[in-house]
């Protein structure tokens, strides 16, 4: 039964995460706008959301661990985007800039925008699959 249960959501909860995965690409992006030889950096949702889907993409991952100088410094454990290492894809500019920056303000606005558009609509399916299975288990 708990297997039928997590397979009812299986699917979506990959769409819901990519999703998230992608709209911190894409904010990384929006937030390099003025750093010089920054480059816009993006993924190709469709096949990485088949890839989750058949299993390819890892999904547990291990911390990008940070040197210390000092040891005195805190310990510190960054956290890369899981299985996304070899997904990101480069962006090639319309318009490259003098910097040799190639975020695009407009281009990075609409992706991103997209991208939150279709995250809530994700998350939207997931709370309505969760209201139905709900009401199906209540007692008439």
């Amino acid at each position: 039964m708990i297997d039928q249960l997590a397979a009812a959501f299986d699917y979506q909860q990959k769409v819901v995460a990519l999703r998230q995965e992608r709209h911190e690409i894409l904010s990384s992006n929006i937030a390099n706008v003025d750093t010089p030889n920054y480059k816009a950096r993006d993924i190709d949702f469709a096949s990485e959301l088949k890839k989750a889907v058949e299993g390819e993409r890892r999904q547990h991952h291990e911390g990008l661990a940070l040197d210390r100088t000092s040891a005195r410094h805190i310990e510190g454990q960054g956290d890369p985007l899981p299985g996304l290492d070899d997904a990101l894809l480069y962006r090639i500019p319309a318009q490259p800039s003098l910097d040799g920056n190639t975020v695009e303000m407009d281009q990075e606005r609409a992706q991103f925008l997209d991208n939150a558009m279709n995250y809530r609509i994700g998350v939207s399916l997931v709370n309505q699959r969760v209201k139905g299975l709900k009401e199906a288990m209540q007692p008439e």
